[in-house]
């Protein structure tokens, strides 16, 4: 999938730049992925550990879930009351995973980039689930102790522009606290 993304950004990229900006094409064996694009890539082990999130999400898994966010890590839920630290979030999910019942989000298309040194990466990524319709999720890794580690995840339900008004009005008439004025 990694592969698949990283040739259709060079392929967009060089019919999007000017000629002298364009991108050289990267130089492989055949059958092997462009340099910067297997497995042992960056992006590529961001993208295991993503995939093995929602994987153990979607099994109740809660040990495999859990060992993948960082000790730190904040889970900001679809509601805007719902910024979970770690160990708070662990304690709601808990009673869920407990009885087997996880949720269930198919990762989409996805951007993971990342830091100059590499040890910093930002992803978003769009999400199918049969409860919440499409989604986004978008967040933090760091790479700590050799492992890449969620320190942020954000999932939110992309509102489409032709119905913000609408939807605005909506939550607005059913909050019970006032959020901040910006």
């Amino acid at each position: 999938m990694i592969h698949l993304h990283a040739v259709l950004l060079h392929a967009l990229l060089l019919a999007l730049l000017p000629g002298g900006l364009a991108l050289q094409p990267a130089t492989a064996a055949p059958g092997e992925p462009p340099p910067g694009t297997g497995p042992d890539a960056p992006e590529a082990a961001v993208a295991v550990v993503l995939d093995a999130f929602h994987a153990a999400a979607a099994r109740a898994d809660e040990e495999a879930y859990f060992a993948l966010l960082a000790e730190d890590a904040v889970f900001l839920g679809t509601d805007a009351t719902e910024r979970w630290p770690k160990a708070a979030f662990r304690e709601y999910a808990h009673p869920h995973f407990a009885a087997g019942r996880g949720w269930r989000f198919v990762p989409g298309p996805r951007q993971i980039a990342l830091s100059a040194d590499g040890r910093v990466a930002w992803f978003d990524e769009l999400l199918a689930s049969e409860s919440y319709g499409a989604c986004r999720g978008s967040g933090v890794l760091e790479r700590l102790d050799g492992r890449w580690l969620i320190l942020q995840y954000h999932l939110t339900i992309p509102i489409p522009n032709a119905l913000a008004g609408e939807v605005v009005a909506r939550i607005r008439a059913h909050a019970t606290a006032p959020l901040p004025t910006p």
